[in-house]
C-alpha cells in the first residue's frame, strides 16, 4: 500500500488540481494507496474543501491541526497516521509533480530506504530560493555525510519503517535523509520536475536559511553523539581544563622562582576561568550520559537497530 502525505497551508485553488493529478497517476499504479492531506491550520476554504474531497474519495484522509505548527509537526502527523508499506511525501503548491512518484518507488525497489528528489532545474527565484538552499545543501552535505543536492525538495518516498522511527520537532523534516543515516538507511536521490507556482503563495524566504544552518549542528549532534554526550561536552570540557591548568602551573612557576607579583595580570583570570568553564563542561557530559541512558531505559529503545535476525527467536 502507497500513503502519500500532503502537508498544506491556505492552498485553496491548488488542493482540487493536485488531487485530480494526484488520483490519476495512483490509479494508474494498480496498487492500493491513500491520501493524507494534513491541513496545518488553513484559514482560507482549504479545510473545506478537503472535507469535500474526503467525502467524495474514501482514500482521502484529513488530518486538521487546531493552528499553523509548521511543515514538520504536519509530517510527523502524517507519518503516525500512514497506513501504506511506502510513504510519499510532497508539496501541495503543485510545483511538484504526481508523474514522478513511479519514478521514485521504482527507484525504492532497488534497495534503497529513501529516494529524495532533487529539483535540478528549479523554478524559483536565484537569489532568495535558489542560493540560499544550493549553500545550505553544500553545507548539510558536508557535515552530515550524506551527499544530497536537494535536501529542501519535499517530493521523497520512504519505506514506512524508517520513516515511523522519526521523532520530528522544530524545522527537522528537511534533514530527514541525513537523520535516517543513524539507522543505517539506504539513501540516493533522482531529478525530478519542478514547475512554478501558478496560485497563492510562497511560505518560504530567505529568512529560513539562518534557521536551517543552526539546525545542521543538531542534526550532527543527534547522528554522532546521541548515544555518547559525554564525548562532545568532556571533549571540550577536558581540553578547557587542560590549558587553564598549564596556565596556572606557569603562573605559579613564576611567582615561586621570580617572585613576580602575578595577583593583578589578566593571564591569572583567564587560567581560573578556563579550569571552570572546563569543569561545567565535563559535568553537562555526566549530567547529559545520565539523561540519555535514562530516555533509553524509560522508553525501552535499543541505541541499535537490527536490519535481520537469522535463526534467532524473537524477543
Amino acid at each position: 500500500m502507497i500513503s502519500v502525505v500532503i502537508p498544506t497551508y491556505n492552498e485553496e485553488e491548488n488542493v482540487p488540481v493536485l488531487y485530480e493529478k494526484l488520483k490519476g497517476v495512483l490509479d494508474s499504479l494498480n496498487e492500493e494507496y491513500e491520501i493524507i492531506f494534513v491541513d496545518d491550520g488553513s484559514y482560507d476554504r482549504t479545510p473545506e474543501i478537503l472535507k469535500e474531497l474526503a467525502d467524495k474519495d474514501k482514500r482521502v484522509k484529513v488530518i486538521r491541526f487546531r493552528r499553523n505548527y509548521g511543515q514538520t509537526a504536519a509530517m510527523y502527523a502524517g507519518f503516525e497516521y500512514a497506513k501504506g508499506d511506502v510513504i510519499i511525501t510532497m508539496d501541495a503548491d503543485l510545483q511538484n509533480d504526481p508523474e514522478d512518484i513511479p519514478k521514485l518507488l521504482e527507484k525504492l525497489q532497488e534497495g534503497y530506504d529513501i529516494v529524495s528528489g532533487w529539483r535540478k532545474d528549479r523554478k524559483d527565484p536565484f537569489l532568495s530560493r535558489k542560493l540560499p538552499s544550493r549553500i545550505a545543501n553544500w553545507i548539510i552535505s558536508r557535515v552530515t555525510g550524506v551527499e544530497l543536492h536537494d535536501y529542501g525538495c519535499t517530493l521523497k518516498a520512504y519505506r514506512a519503517d524508517i520513516a515511523k522511527r522519526f521523532r520530528l520537532y522544530g524545522d527537522m523534516h528537511r534533514f530527514l535523509p541525513a537523520l535516517a543515516n543513524r539507522f543505517g538507511a539506504r539513501v540516493t536521490e533522482i531529478p525530478v520536475k519542478h514547475h512554478p507556482r501558478l496560485y497563492g503563495k510562497s511560505k518560504y524566504g530567505i529568512g529560513r536559511t539562518v534557521r536551517v544552518i543552526l539546525d545542521i549542528f543538531l542534526v550532527k549532534f543527534l547522528n554522532e553523539y546521541i548515544t555518547k554526550p559525554l564525548y562532545v561536552f568532556g571533549g571540550f570540557g577536558f581540553l578547557l581544563l587542560c590549558v587553564g591548568v598549564v596556565i596556572e602551573l606557569y603562573l605559579t612557576f613564576v611567582k615561586l622562582f621570580t617572585g613576580e607579583d602575578i595577583g593583578g595580570r589578566p593571564l591569572l583570570i583567564l587560567g581560573v576561568l578556563l579550569i571552570l568553564a572546563g569543569i561545567q563542561l565535563l559535568s553537562t557530559g555526566i549530567i547529559a550520559e545520565l539523561i540519555i541512558r535514562t530516555y533509553y531505559e524509560s522508553r525501552g529503545e535499543k541505541p541499535y537497530v537490527i536490519d535481520e535476525k537469522i535463526n534467532l527467536e524473537e524477543h
